[in-house]
């Protein structure tokens, strides 16, 4: 618990009032409950024993302060530190979420998104229960277990001891059923996210699935992965409902002693009818909240392993950070000197060394996995080179921060992502909507004609994953989204493929039109494509063999030969 505190306090600190305002309503209720116990004893002593007629009218009056005590004292503080909980998890999903983006592209090749879906949802889901419920109630009962005991000890001495030395012997047991609880917690919670793998992969695949008939072979897989959950999650409420009829047996030991000794007192004439009631009536409260702190650790370790998978997400750091420049100028020369490229033990390129000229356009062929997208992942800094240097101009390009270069390279992969928003906040991504700049790259990307056909034009809202569009005009979507914000480099990886011959040669036609101002690069799969590059580099095995124009490759390198005779018109 200590470390969760720990852990917690920078976000706690941010809640001053309301945690004054939590304290308050704490303290009402432990008041409250101890008063409740105390109003027993003039109750009978005073009332039916003494018959004390002004008594009589005085305790309703007292009943009513004690219990409107409690309720308001229970009100205010469930509302503020509900309050606390729910903002610290809204604070924490966004950090969890903002620290993931942060992460290498590596990290996310090696980390199934399921898996990540499953630590923002399920095991942040899973930490709720220590910001808004397990840490207040812990304070709450602890509080009342304080304000009891000191009123048991108050009232009778003795008669407390047997209680207090009885109850501790709990924590034998307790801690072993903690271990327990944590272990089938980890468990579950790994469970859980394998079984988020499977659904993820269910509904990401689900043309697959329905267009080989499968849906069988996947539930069984799914069947399989949920039942593991159902069989982890049996085993922690097993282990947790086993704390209360400890606690039930245990309890009724001391409360046995406490009748018998304390029955004995009022028989001997050392305590009244009145007393006796009102420190059982206390110690029957006192058991209230000590069971519920007991059932509180085992709940707790559920809540500590999803924060222990949580902790593990956020100690992870980027390799690729920010450099201390702004990319502020525009960029004319790239330069690889000496580049190699290494993921974990496989070389992807090696003594990668030419220039690239604004103005021009260059195309990069070779077989699947020669080196060519590794390359312009580099550009982008997915990946950092594991030697050698590559400069903008005259600059590293290490040395500037991530958002300045960013903002220079426009990046057009052939996985298209387009976002379940408007036509016109698809193409303006991450910047401001300028509706005349909008149809300006929808425009350059030939996609103005069919959006100008839709209903809402540019503020035409797309499915997710832009289904109620095709192929093609995806891709010029996402086209014009890197034309949107006028790059210095323009990165194409197959961003035609999907296009019709007349569309590519309007897209090509724009491209011409733009060349002079950036900087244009081509990952290409298509004959039509590379031809009018001014160079063209041919890669195999992760280093690049010939260079030239279409025409003198076509005479004098042998691997581009093979390779235009594989490639599409």
């Amino acid at each position: 618990m200590r470390e969760l505190f720990k852990q917690y306090s920078p976000y706690f600190k941010d809640y001053k009032k309301e945690f004054i305002f939590a304290i308050i309503g704490m303290i009402a209720v432990a008041v409250g409950t101890a008063g409740t116990a105390q109003i027993i004893k003039p109750t009978l002593d005073d009332v039916f024993i003494k018959k004390d007629e002004h008594m009589l009218y005085l305790i309703p009056f007292a009943l009513f302060f004690v219990y409107f005590l409690k309720g308001a004292g229970g009100y205010v503080q469930t509302y503020f530190t509900t309050y606390i909980g729910q903002d610290v998890l809204r604070r924490l999903r966004e950090d969890l979420l903002h620290h993931i983006t942060k992460l290498d592209m590596e990290f996310f090749q090696k980390n199934h998104s399921g898996i990540l879906l499953s630590r923002i949802t399920n095991d942040i889901t899973r930490i709720q229960s220590i910001v808004s419920e397990i840490i207040p109630q812990f304070f709450r009962d602890s509080l009342i277990v304080v304000a009891l005991t000191g009123y048991v000890i108050y009232l009778n001495p003795k008669l407390s001891l047997y209680f207090i030395v009885i109850m501790p012997l709990a924590l034998f047991p307790l801690a072993k059923l903690s271990k327990k609880m944590r272990k089938y917690s980890k468990m579950s919670q790994q469970s859980t996210a394998d079984m988020t793998i499977r659904l993820e992969e269910i509904f990401s695949n689900i043309d697959v699935i329905k267009a080989n008939s499968s849906q069988k072979f996947e539930l069984s897989r799914f069947a399989e992965e949920n039942s593991t959950v159902f069989k982890y999650i049996m085993k922690q409420v097993k282990v947790n409902n086993l704390t209360s009829p400890i606690m039930e047996i245990l309890g009724s030991i001391a409360i046995g002693l406490v009748v018998f000794v304390g029955g004995k007192e009022v028989i001997d004439g050392n305590m009244t009818v009145g007393e006796f009631f009102s420190f059982s009536a206390a110690l029957f409260m006192l058991y209230t909240p000590i069971k519920a702190l007991s059932r509180l650790h085992n709940k707790t370790q559920d809540a500590v392993a999803a924060n222990d998978r949580i902790k593990e997400l956020l100690s992870v750091e980027p390799k690729i950070t920010d450099g201390a420049n702004e990319l502020t100028k525009n960029i004319n020369t790239i330069f690889f000197n000496n580049v190699f490229l290494k993921y974990d033990d496989k070389i992807a390129l090696s003594n990668i060394n030419f220039s690239l000229q604004k103005g021009k356009l260059y195309a990069l062929v070779g077989d699947s996995g020669a080196g060519k997208s590794s390359l312009v992942n580099m550009l982008v800094r997915f990946y950092d080179p594991s030697g050698g240097e590559i400069l903008l101009d005259d600059e590293n390009i290490n040395s500037f921060t991530l958002e300045s270069l960013h903002d220079k390279i426009a990046f057009v992969s052939q996985n298209i992502m387009i976002f379940n928003d408007t036509i016109a906040a698809n193409v303006a991504y991450g910047k401001e909507i300028n509706p005349t700049k909008v149809r300006e790259a929808l425009t350059k990307a030939h996609a103005i004609s069919f959006v100008d056909k839709l209903e809402n034009g540019i503020d035409t809202v797309l499915a997710q994953r832009g289904s109620n569009l095709s192929g093609g005009q995806r891709q010029r979507i996402a086209l014009a989204r890197a034309l949107y914000k006028n790059p210095d480099i323009l990165i194409l990886d197959e961003a035609t493929s999907a296009l019709d011959n007349i569309s590519e040669r309007e897209i090509k036609k724009a491209i011409d039109e733009l060349k002079s101002e950036m900087i244009t690069i081509s990952v290409a799969h298509r004959l039509s494509s590379i031809q009018d590059a001014d160079t063209i580099f041919v890669f195999k095995d992760g280093g690049i063999i010939c260079d030239g124009n279409h025409e003198s490759l076509s005479l004098k390198c042998d691997e581009y030969q093979r390779l235009i005779s594989t490639l599409k018109v």
